[in-house]
């Protein structure tokens, strides 16, 4: 039988692979995505880091395992260097102000994935936040993963391709879905129900996100 990340994905499988194959995508690894758009994209995406720092460390506290909070403390420590790096680079390139990269006017998407983040965070449920960790990686790791596919030559769209397919990254998303399975074969009929609501809303709104760019 399919593990529950497989279970949860194969449940959500139309929004998955409208993510996935959505026309930001295709863009970006033509390296054709209009100015405009990738200026609000990463504007937007960036608010996300505070919340998804602290749902990593939600995940830290409530793990049950000692080596899974240092796989997270690890991956915490990239996201916040490396990535929050390229997000600065990118800022700089596209003239983005100090004000707008701290406090810009937030879109309904972002404001409800924000909200996704806190909820899974407070709800002191390892597998709440397992199940919104594994879509907001899982879903950038497969629409990233295009096997022999040129790079764009622009930095914009090169590195944020190369953050999401290298073989670090990977290598967490495949741990992390296999963290949920685990996790997931113990859990009860409400805590189950719990982390599959958390996985849909997320998937549901990752591809409202892609979409609302345009």
């Amino acid at each position: 039988m399919p593990g529950f990340s497989a279970r949860l994905k194969a449940e959500n499988a139309q929004d998955w692979k409208a993510a996935v194959e959505h026309r930001f995508v295709d863009e970006i690894f033509r390296g054709a995505v209009p100015t405009e758009v990738m200026r609000r994209y990463l504007v937007q995406d960036y608010q996300f880091i505070d919340r998804f720092v602290a749902l990593l460390g939600a995940a830290i506290a409530t793990a049950d395992r000692f080596p899974s909070r240092i796989r997270f403390a690890q991956f915490a420590a990239m996201i916040t260097s490396d990535e929050n790096t390229y997000f600065q680079r990118a800022f700089d390139t596209l003239g983005v102000s100090e004000a707008e990269r701290a406090a810009p006017a937030l879109s309904p998407v972002t404001v409800a994935f924000q909200s996704l983040m806190g909820e899974a965070a407070q709800s002191r449920s390892y597998a709440a936040c397992l199940a919104v960790l594994a879509v907001a990686e899982g879903l950038y790791l497969d629409w990233a993963d295009r096997p022999g596919a040129a790079l764009p030559p622009h930095f914009l769209h090169a590195e944020w391709i190369t953050l999401h397919n290298n073989p670090g990254f990977a290598g967490f998303v495949g741990w992390l879905r296999g963290e949920l399975d685990r996790v997931g074969e113990g859990l009860d009929a409400a805590s189950t129900e719990q982390a599959r609501s958390m996985f849909s809303r997320a998937v549901a709104l990752e591809r409202a996100f892609f979409d609302h760019l345009y």
